[in-house]
């Protein structure tokens, strides 16, 4: 049966773990960042807070990990994107936490301006002042892979091997056998969502309702602490750094750390 472009994006890759609990009453929806799928949540992240009582789903937005696209990936939007987010909230019994890494922040922050959420959760975030630093420093170190990748909307190659992938996403502390395995399951991003990220459409703070956690990363070599603490500063509160951790929070080796600020920041609101 041939599906329509619409149903066939709703068709989207979720992980689901856990259940909601008194102590947790409310679900807890990870957005990865460019390149990602839901599972760099699943790695870890997912059975941590399933583990403690809460319900914990990632989505894989469309044409990444198993979620399908029908228009092609290079021209997916940033609305696109949080049609996607918004698509999995509708189904949860209770509007979600929201946590979003790298551009999945970007997409939470786009994604809190006009939808309802218990609290926003960013790590390692592309800040309200957008990507073009990040595509700056990306255009120093692979200036030939991206500058083909506007070309052809293939930009996997400006970040897609285990070198690079460490270079920008991992810490010295994660073993070669994972930076390898991570890196082979990275996948192509959206052209259009790179334009819209750095200059197109950049987030609003001021439209976003929601408390807000903010977090980042010491050795990120994506956005500098300066852009994280900027971040922070919109939302009207304090950036926390944590150290010896590349951009890939989730997946560092010492991501629990991680996972158990956002538990305490979580249930000292009730959540």
């Amino acid at each position: 049966m041939q599906l329509d472009p619409c149903e066939a994006d709703r068709m989207l890759e979720v992980i689901d773990k856990g259940s909601v609990s008194d102590a947790h009453p409310v679900p807890l929806l990870f957005v990865h960042g460019a390149w990602h799928g839901a599972w760099c949540w699943d790695e870890y992240f997912l059975s941590f807070f399933a583990d403690r009582g809460y319900r914990a789903l990632a989505v894989s937005l469309r044409g990444h990990g198993n979620s399908p696209t029908q228009k092609p990936l290079r021209w997916c939007s940033i609305t696109d994107y949080v049609e996607d987010v918004a698509s999995v909230a509708r189904d949860l019994p209770t509007d979600p936490v929201v946590i979003g890494h790298s551009m999945g922040g970007y997409i939470v922050q786009k994604y809190l301006e006009s939808h309802n959420a218990t609290a926003g959760v960013l790590l390692a975030s592309l800040p309200p002042q957008g990507a073009l630093r990040f595509v700056g420093r990306l255009l120093r170190r692979v200036p030939w892979p991206l500058a083909k990748a506007m070309v052809t909307g293939n930009s996997l190659p400006c970040i897609g091997t285990p070198q690079l992938a460490r270079e920008f996403f991992f810490s010295a502390g994660v073993p070669a056998a994972d930076v390898a395995r991570y890196s082979a399951r990275l996948s192509n991003e959206s052209q259009r969502i790179t334009s819209e990220a750095m200059f197109l459409n950049l987030p609003r703070p001021e439209r976003v309702k929601a408390p807000m956690l903010v977090l980042g990363a010491e050795i990120d070599r994506c956005f500098t602490h300066k852009e994280v603490h900027a971040t922070a500063r919109a939302y009207g509160t304090e950036a926390e750094i944590f150290p010896g951790m590349g951009h890939d929070m989730m997946l560092e080796p010492d991501w629990a750390a991680v996972a158990q600020r956002i538990d305490t920041w979580l249930g000292d609101r009730g959540l």
